[in-house]
């Protein structure tokens, strides 16, 4: 009997559909194209083993490798990009909590709830620490309902106490993603249009209990320009791809998967830094009138126009010396942003961040053996022979999945002052100070340059930038003009022999 595995083909009768005739061949050919054409793997399905990444260094030992780690781990917080770009510094930001049932699963431990309690704990510090004059609320999602932990307010003491009151309950029902935005957008859509709209929402679920269409409530958040950040605890929900695809213009990055503990709080932190102004149109330069009080302490305790409590410290108002117990807030009476200027300060560090300092080689290291910040010792300079042997080991390190932005000298330096500094004085100035120490040690601040001029029998260090900056500090839009002018008068110029 012949061989019928390749000469076989179907023969459908008169009466059913004729579409469903096919061969062997034909599947056969189809699952081969279907195979070469296979997709690409997400992030969460690559796997890396960590123990493919240590290397024995030129002594036999693995304590190369440990610091290599350590390093690329402290590396990757700072290696940001540092163009110059328009942003909004003056926020308004609503922070969504998943409190369902999702959240007690224990893939973080001790469990999703009590992480996530904790980390946005975090998360309302270092946003009022990077975004002083920024105003933030609170709303939770439980039993298909969303419920309001916080109003929005810039006291970052009331939302940590709120959130630490959470403790006290339990995660129950399923979260309504439709509510909570519903909610969100109320609490923004009475905010000045000088500000930002943002929400960030930390969902733990698969699916959303919704009382009607969210696309209707997604295009009204586009509408309001409303932009959304999603921080996910579970797989990948399409509806929350969606929304963060419309709310910002095709940009699907706000949209992120934990993969575990260090990475869902890192996820959190990228929200505490202010968004780019994508549209020219969202950012047309206008005057903004803001009040800048100094704390007073009187004898007796009167009331505060924001509280209604009898207080003896407090700041007075600039237009109606109304009483208000902490800054940054709104007068309560005229309606007079109130602030400080440390927290416009710590605010525009974000429109000229500080440049990435670059890896120093061993045949560079040889000019500095303590970091110029900390004093700490830097490590020797070795021998040809073992400086090859390290460069090969940072080689293989690479190859094997170790990012390649540690440097083998341990020695890291300024673009400008050309001061060497250690990964720990690489965070502090990047993540805290937002200052190179060299650089202001040589009389130049953050957006000038240190030039040295050759002549007579010294040199000359000139600071420009100590000059006047032409240029708004800040608009209505709540944006930093993010230029300014070069120019330097002589009398403000520096000069040491």
């Amino acid at each position: 009997m012949p061989d019928s595995d390749d000469e076989y083909i179907e023969a459908d009768s008169g009466d059913e559909v004729s579409h469903r005739k096919g061969t062997r061949r034909s599947a056969v050919s189809t699952r081969s194209r279907t195979k070469s054409a296979a997709p690409s793997k997400e992030k969460w399905e690559e796997i890396h083993r960590s123990w493919d990444q240590v290397v024995e260094g030129a002594d036999g030992s693995i304590a190369s490798s440990v610091i290599n780690l350590l390093e690329s781990t402290k590396r990757k917080r700072v290696l940001r990009d540092a163009t110059p770009l328009q942003r909004g510094i003056i926020r308004h930001m609503i922070l969504v909590l998943d409190l369902s049932m999702a959240m007690t699963e224990k893939d973080f431990r001790p469990t999703r709830y009590l992480v996530t309690l904790s980390y946005a704990v975090e998360f309302i510090r270092e946003f009022f620490e990077q975004n002083p004059i920024s105003q933030l609320g609170i709303v939770g999602m439980r039993d298909g309902v969303a419920e309001r932990v916080s109003e929005m307010s810039g006291n970052p003491v009331e939302h940590i106490s709120a959130v630490q009151r959470l403790r006290q309950g339990e995660p129950k029902g399923n979260p309504s993603l439709q509510n909570a935005l519903d909610m969100s957008r109320a609490a923004l859509f009475h905010t000045p249009s000088h500000g930002t709209r943002e929400a960030l929402i930390i969902f733990a679920a698969l699916s959303s209990s919704d009382p009607s269409d969210i696309h209707e409530t997604i295009s009204s958040l586009v509408e309001d320009k409303i932009t959304c950040r999603v921080v996910g605890l579970a797989a990948q929900v399409a509806i929350c791809t969606e929304l963060c695809r419309k709310t910002n213009p095709g940009d699907t990055t706000a949209y992120g998967i934990a993969m575990h503990e260090f990475h869902f709080r890192e996820l959190l932190m990228e929200a505490t830094i202010p968004p780019v102004t994508r549209k020219a149109k969202s950012s047309v330069p206008s005057l903004l009138m803001m009040g800048f009080p100094s704390r007073e302490v009187e004898q007796q305790a009167s009331f505060c126009a924001c509280h209604g409590k009898p207080t003896k410290g407090g700041y007075r108002c600039s237009r109606c010396t109304s009483k208000v117990c902490a800054l940054p807030s709104e007068c309560p009476t005229c309606g007079l942003t109130l602030i400080l200027s440390t927290h416009l300060a710590r605010s525009y560090h974000h429109l000229f961040p500080l440049e990435n300092w670059v890896e120093v080689p061993w045949k560079r290291a040889g000019k500095s053996t303590h970091c110029f910040g900390c004093q700490s010792p830097f490590p020797p300079v070795p021998d040809t022979n073992a400086t090859k042997s390290s460069t090969a080991i940072a080689a293989i390190a690479t190859a094997s999945g170790t990012p390649s932005s540690n440097s083998v000298s341990s020695r890291y330096a300024c673009g400008r002052c050309r001061k060497h500094f250690c990964v720990d004085c690489d965070v502090f100035a990047h993540e805290v100070l937002h200052n190179c120490p060299g650089c202001l040690s040589m009389g130049a601040g953050v957006g000038g340059a240190v030039r040295e001029e050759g002549g007579g029998g010294g040199k000359k260090v000139k600071a420009k930038g100590a000059g006047k900056a032409k240029g708004k500090v800040s608009d209505a839009n709540g944006n930093g003009s993010g230029s300014g002018s070069g120019a330097v008068d002589e009398e403000n110029v520096m000069v040491i022999d």
